[in-house]
C-alpha cells in the first residue's frame, strides 16, 4: 500500500516538547470549519474514534504538523494560510515554514528495521500497566514488545492496510514518568527493531495526535 504523507515545519518558532497538545488546540480550532481530521471531533461533539490523520509534534524545538492520506491532502490546502502561531496567549510570527510531501510504501518484509521514539511513548493500558509492575524483567521486556507489535498493528488499520505477515518486535526501552492531564503517567523512551515499514514522525501508541509515541528510522 501507498501512503501519502505531508509534514510541515515551522523552523523559526522553538517551543517545548509538551506544547505539541497546544498545537492542537490552536490549529483545531482556527480552522474547525475545515475537517475534523484537525481536532479529531465531529461538529456535534462526538469523537472521532480512529487513528488521528493529522498529527501536532514538536521535534528538538520544532513545530511540526503531520498528516497522512486525507490529512496530508488537507495540511497542503491550509499550509498558506497559516500566519501565525498563538500559545497560551503568545503569539509566534510565521516568519518561515516549510512543507514535504512524500509517498510511503508501507509492507512487511524479511529483514528488521530499527526505529527509535522521539518522543515519550505511551502504549500500555490501564490493564497491561498493572500487569507489567508486578512482573520480572523478562516478562515487562515481553509485555511492552507484544505492545508495541499491537500498536504498529493498530496503526496499519488505522490508515486502512492490512499485512498477514507476522510483525515482529524486539524493545530496549527505559521507563519515564510524564504528566498526561493532570495526572502523572508511565511512558517510555529507547528503541525497538522490527519487520514492518513505519513512516518517520508517525505516532504509535496512546495520545499521538498530541505528538506522544513519534518514531523515526535509526541510522
Amino acid at each position: 500500500m501507498h501512503l501519502n504523507q505531508t509534514i510541515i515545519r515551522f523552523p523559526d518558532i522553538a517551543l517545548k516538547t509538551r506544547d505539541a497538545h497546544k498545537l492542537r488546540g490552536y490549529f483545531g480550532n482556527l480552522f474547525k470549519e475545515h475537517s475534523p481530521l484537525l481536532h479529531n471531533h465531529f461538529e456535534d461533539g462526538s469523537l472521532r474514534y480512529a487513528y488521528p490523520l493529522v498529527q501536532y509534534k514538536v521535534i528538538n524545538k520544532t513545530p511540526m504538523l503531520v498528516g497522512f492520506n486525507e490529512g496530508a491532502d488537507l495540511l497542503v490546502e491550509l499550509f498558506l494560510k497559516i500566519k501565525q502561531i498563538d500559545i497560551e496567549g503568545n503569539s509566534y510570527p510565521v516568519l518561515a515554514k516549510n512543507i514535504s510531501r512524500k509517498i510511503i510504501e508501507l509492507k512487511t518484509e524479511n529483514k528488521l528495521f530499527k526505529y527509535s521514539f522521539a518522543t515519550l511513548w505511551m502504549g500500555l493500558n490501564e490493564k497491561n500497566f498493572r500487569l507489567f509492575i508486578k512482573s520480572n524483567t523478562e516478562q515487562k521486556k515481553e509485555i511492552l514488545n507484544k505492545t508495541l507489535q499491537n500498536n504498529i498493528l493498530s496503526f496499519y488499520k488505522g490508515i486502512g492496510y492490512w499485512t498477514d505477515t507476522r510483525i515482529m518486535v524486539t524493545s530496549e526501552l527505559k521507563a519515564k514518568e510524564t504528566l498526561f492531564k493532570n495526572n502523572v503517567m508511565t511512558a517510555f523512551t529507547g528503541h525497538f527493531v522490527c519487520n514492518a515499514i513505519i513512516p518517520d514522525y508517525a505516532g504509535i501508541g496512546k495520545a499521538v495526535s498530541r505528538g506522544f509515541g513519534t518514531v523515526f528510522l535509526s541510522k
